[in-house]
């Protein structure tokens, strides 16, 4: 799979995060995450696509007219990748910054996304 396809893959991702409408954002979900997709923040570690789908509306309803918007560009090689995203809640203040890991299958939907939040710890 080549990079563009991968970014567009990624695209995909965060535009369901950002879909209000279920239905859509279950079609985007289908398009880009693997049935047994695993997705792990510090917060929760889920496994598969209705379970992604459960936690996108859950975050939507607790912040109500947040996005979530890219800071960084998408950064892959082979089949990972990589990118920035940062919360913006409906009042135009920002929230939570994460780096997002990820892994791309064979069938060109995302395997794997492991967030990171906020910045990274100190050297000791």
């Amino acid at each position: 799979m080549d990079d563009n396809a991968i970014k567009e893959v990624v695209t995909q991702y965060m535009a369901a995060w950002n879909e209000p409408d279920a239905a859509a954002r279950q079609a985007l979900l289908e398009r880009c995450w693997s049935d047994g997709g695993v997705y792990l923040d510090p917060r929760v570690s889920l496994t598969g696509r209705d379970e992604l789908a459960r936690h996108i509306a859950a975050m939507q309803a607790s912040r109500p007219g947040a996005r979530l918007e890219f800071m960084s560009g998408i950064d892959a090689h082979h089949s990972v990748v990589r990118f920035l995203w940062r919360l913006v809640r409906a009042d135009g203040s920002c929230g939570d910054v994460s780096i997002d890991f990820g892994e791309v299958g064979p069938d060109g939907r995302l395997v794997r996304i492991i967030g990171f939040f906020g910045a990274p710890p100190a050297l000791a």
